[in-house]
C-alpha cells in the first residue's frame, strides 16, 4: 500500500545545527537552495567558477565553494549535477570528505541504483525527489505551497535516514502537498522508462513522423507543424489538470472519437511490445551501461543523433513560427 508523508510527519527541527551542501547550482539545484535557506537550513553552495550558474548563486546570495570543501563542511551532502558527470564528481571531491554520520543525498537514484556511486556503508543515503523543476518549487515555496515529492532510503546508517530526508523534504514544503515513499530501484527504472518510451522519445517520434505523413502528402510544412506539434500544448495541459478522460472531455466531440478509435492503430501491440522490451533494457541495466560508455568515449552516437534532429524541415518550420508568437519566451 503506498505511504504518503505531510507535514505532520516530518521534523524540520532534524536539520537544526547540520549543514547541508547543494553541489550543482542548476535549475533543481538553485531552487532547493534558496527554499531551504529560507526555511531556516544551513545551505552552502558548490558550483564551477566562471559559469552562469555560479554567478547566479552569487546573485542570490550565496558564496559557491569547490564541491570538495562543501563537502567536507557540510552534514547533508545533496548531488544535483547531471548524471553523466555525478560519478566523477563524487569520486574526486566527494567520497574523500565522508565520515560516519554525514549523509548523501540525490534527487535521482541512477548513479545508486547503477551502482557508479557506491557508498560507504556508514553514512546515510536518501532521495527527495521533487515531481517539478526547480524553478516550480521555488514558486510553490514562495506561494506558502508545495510540490509533490518522492522519498526513498537506501542506506540507514544512522537509523534515523527516512526522519532526515522527511526533514529535508519539509523544507522544501514538500511535506505540504505530500511526500510519496518510493525506493531507488522504482525510481530510477519508472524514470527512464517515461522519458524513453512516452515524455521525450516517445512524444518527439510521434510529432516527427506525423509531420512527416503531412508533409509527403503535398500539406504546407507550416500547417503541418501547427497540427502535429504546436497544438500538442493545449492537450498535455489539459491531460496534466483533469486527466486522460477529462482531456477528452475539454476536447471537440470530433477530436475525442477520433482519440478514442483511431489511437491504438498507432500504439498497436508491437509498440506496447517494444516498450516492454526497452524496460528490460532499462532494468538489466543495458541502457545504463551504454550511456555511460556513450560519455567515456566523447559521444559520437550522441552529438550525431542530436545534429540529424537540429537539421530536421520541423526544426526550420519551427523557429520561424515561433518568432510570430510573441507569447513564448525566448
Amino acid at each position: 500500500m503506498i505511504k504518503i508523508y505531510y507535514d505532520k510527519d516530518a521534523d524540520l527541527n532534524l536539520l537544526k545545527g547540520k549543514t547541508i551542501a547543494i553541489i550543482g547550482y542548476g535549475i533543481q539545484g538553485r531552487g532547493q537552495s534558496l527554499c531551504l535557506r529560507d526555511s531556516g537550513c544551513s545551505v552552502i553552495v558548490s558550483e564551477m567558477l566562471g559559469t552562469a550558474n555560479y554567478e547566479q548563486a552569487k546573485k542570490d546570495g550565496f558564496s559557491p565553494v569547490a564541491a570538495s570543501e562543501a563537502a567536507q563542511k557540510a552534514d547533508i551532502i545533496q548531488i544535483l549535477t547531471q548524471d553523466h558527470v555525478q560519478a566523477k564528481v563524487y569520486k574526486e571531491a566527494i567520497e574523500p570528505y565522508l565520515k560516519k554520520g554525514k549523509a548523501l543525498c540525490f534527487s535521482h537514484g541512477f548513479n545508486i541504483h547503477f551502482k557508479q556511486i557506491i557508498p560507504p556503508k556508514d553514512v546515510d543515503v536518501f532521495m527527495i525527489a521533487p515531481k517539478g523543476p526547480g524553478a516550480l518549487v521555488r514558486k510553490m515555496y514562495e506561494e506558502g505551497k508545495g510540490v509533490p515529492s518522492l522519498v526513498a532510503v537506501y542506506q540507514n546508517a544512522s537509523g534515523k535516514a527516512l526522519e532526515i530526508a522527511l526533514a529535508y523534504a519539509k523544507g522544501l514544503k514538500a511535506t505540504t502537498a505530500g511526500v510519496i515513499e518510493t525506493n531507488f530501484e522504482e525510481e530510477t527504472e519508472t524514470d527512464l522508462f517515461g522519458e524513453q518510451a512516452v515524455l521525450c522519445g516517445g512524444v518527439s517520434e510521434l510529432i516527427t513522423a506525423g509531420f512527416d505523413t503531412l508533409v509527403a502528402a503535398g500539406y504546407q510544412p507550416e500547417i503541418a507543424y501547427f497540427e502535429v506539434l504546436h497544438e500538442l500544448k493545449l492537450i498535455t495541459d489539459l491531460i496534466q489538470e483533469r486527466g486522460i478522460s477529462g482531456m477528452r472531455r475539454g476536447v471537440s466531440n470530433t477530436a475525442c472519437y477520433g482519440d478514442l478509435t483511431r489511437g491504438k492503430r498507432i500504439i498497436t501491440k508491437e509498440t506496447r511490445k517494444e516498450m516492454k522490451k526497452m524496460l528490460k533494457e532499462i532494468q538489466s541495466g543495458k541502457f545504463a551501461k551504454e550511456w555511460i560508455k556513450e560519455n567515456q568515449i566523447g559521444r559520437p552516437n550522441f552529438n550525431k543523433l542530436l545534429e540529424a534532429g537540429d537539421k530536421h524541415l520541423i526544426e526550420q518550420v519551427g523557429k520561424q513560427l515561433r518568432s510570430m508568437m510573441p507569447w513564448i519566451k525566448k
